[in-house]
């Protein structure tokens, strides 16, 4: 558990692998916009246990709900301290997925997960794919399905872009990814 983490710290690492892989590598092309004009809000859970969690994911759901767009186009939600495990975390994504149906988000928002050890099924551990969903610290990204719609609309044959992502990973390797992901791990920020 590593509760000593100051917020500014787990963010800008987290900023780090949005800038350095996310949007640098294009694996979405609809990132790079949001970030640049700083509309994306940035959440570090300090909830251990999933319950806690679940509070923390309906309160940042309501408030994009009640934000607009144009102040805040999605939320990055940071989970330092609970679902360490993938099996746990990708377990927690069905709970998500009733949250989202049973509190009537369905059709307004969709949540994208990333994970330290994301690993698509039918992959080996150390797959460069599994790279296109591997983030410093587990994360669940909030996103608005208006934006997806109209960024979908805009995009040139969006259905291709996994694809292109897994190509994008395994011409540059686990190990080069890896090491991407390990230069954002050091990143240290002022404490607030």
């Amino acid at each position: 558990m590593e509760n000593y983490l100051n917020t500014a710290t787990v963010i800008a690492r987290t900023r780090c692998w949005i800038e350095r892989v996310v949007i640098a590598l294009n694996l979405c092309p609809f990132a790079r916009k949001p970030f640049i004009d700083e509309k994306v809000r940035y959440v570090v859970s300090e909830a251990e246990q999933t319950a806690v969690l679940l509070e923390d994911l309906h309160k940042e759901l309501e408030l994009l709900r009640n934000t607009d767009a144009a102040e805040v186009e999605t939320t990055v939600l940071i989970l330092p301290f609970v679902l360490n495990d993938f099996l746990d975390y990708n377990d927690f994504l069905g709970v998500v997925e009733v949250l989202i149906d049973e509190e009537g988000y369905e059709g307004e928002f969709q949540v994208a997960s990333f994970h330290p050890d994301y690993q698509f099924g039918g992959t080996q551990a150390e797959d460069a794919e599994n790279y296109t969903n591997r983030s410093p610290y587990p994360v669940l990204h909030l996103i608005r399905e208006a934006s997806v719609g109209k960024a979908v609309a805009a995009y040139p044959h969006p259905e291709a872009i996994p694809e292109r992502n897994i190509l994008t990973m395994e011409k540059l390797g686990s190990t080069q990814m890896r090491a991407i992901l390990d230069e954002c791990m050091k990143i240290e920020a002022d404490k607030k």
